[in-house]
């Protein structure tokens, strides 16, 4: 165990937290000390890196090759219009670190693919996806089960809502069977089945809405406060302001983490 410690400065900018019964100084103490990567600097990625930021997780990794288009603004909330044209990771991390300068921020302007996936997987204690494709969404799944690592995904259009924690890595070594994301998407639909959010629409306040509850199960994860989503499906419907829960029970013919695995690697995804 290191000897880190919190700084006057970091309790009083994390007194209201730490008040709270079931978090204390010892789960602030396991936010400093962890690494999140982030997939994505976009709708779900800008409330998520904001309020882990602000929760005091100690590093923060953010992969994203895209530039701030006008019309991002409607919902990433992180940039700004003065940030149009400039890389997402960079107008990203300038936020994170004007909200707090405790933290420490790594930006890695890039696509995630098969051929960076496992050294930026592997380098962090915890990934939230909130990419918005489903190459990626399997890539990263694939990759976080074969390098046991917690996968925190969310996906948002036009009103509605998912938010997942998929920890299939437990099994192997003793815990419990929970799913990955392929025992509910075996794989990915085909092309144009599945609108995007620029055909489709999105209403912005939602991405604050799903991004919000992602960065909060973030927190769990990290510090171990509360009942986290693994093993269930959180669906918000934000036209009707409803939420309900659904099991998502472990394939044993899943593909990657089943009895009898395929997918031992990241190769199907290409170089």
């Amino acid at each position: 165990m290191d000897d880190i410690e919190l700084t006057d400065a970091e309790i009083e900018r994390y007194s209201r937290q730490l008040v709270l019964p079931e978090f204390s100084e010892t789960a602030q103490l396991a936010l400093k000390r962890a690494r999140v990567l982030l997939i994505g600097a976009g709708g779900l990625g800008a409330p998520l890196g904001l309020y882990l930021a602000a929760a005091g997780v100690g590093t923060i990794g953010i992969v994203d090759a895209d530039r701030v288009d006008l019309s991002n603004l409607q919902r990433q909330i992180i940039h700004r219009t003065e940030d149009i044209g400039r890389p997402k990771v960079e107008s990203a991390a300038r936020a994170i670190r004007a909200l707090n300068p405790e933290i420490r921020v790594e930006i890695h302007d890039r696509r995630i693919d098969a051929g960076n996936a496992t050294a930026l997987i592997g380098a962090y204690d915890l990934v939230a996806d909130g990419s918005d494709n489903f190459d990626t969404r399997f890539l990263v799944n694939d990759a976080c089960h074969l390098l046991g690592r917690t996968l925190v995904s969310a996906a948002i259009l036009r009103f509605d809502g998912q938010i997942y924690t998929f920890r299939s890595h437990a099994h192997r070594s003793g815990g419990p069977r929970l799913p990955c994301y392929r025992c509910l998407y075996p794989a990915p639909p085909p092309p144009g089945l599945i609108p995007s959010c620029s055909s489709g629409g999105i209403i912005g306040a939602l991405a604050g809405m799903v991004g919000s509850l992602q960065a909060l199960e973030v927190v769990k994860e990290l510090t171990g406060i509360g009942e986290g989503l693994a093993g269930r499906m959180l669906i918000v419907d934000a036209l009707s302001n409803r939420f309900r829960t659904v099991r998502l029970p472990a394939d044993p013919a899943c593909p990657l983490c089943g009895d009898h695995p395929v997918i031992t690697d990241l190769g199907a995804h290409g170089a």
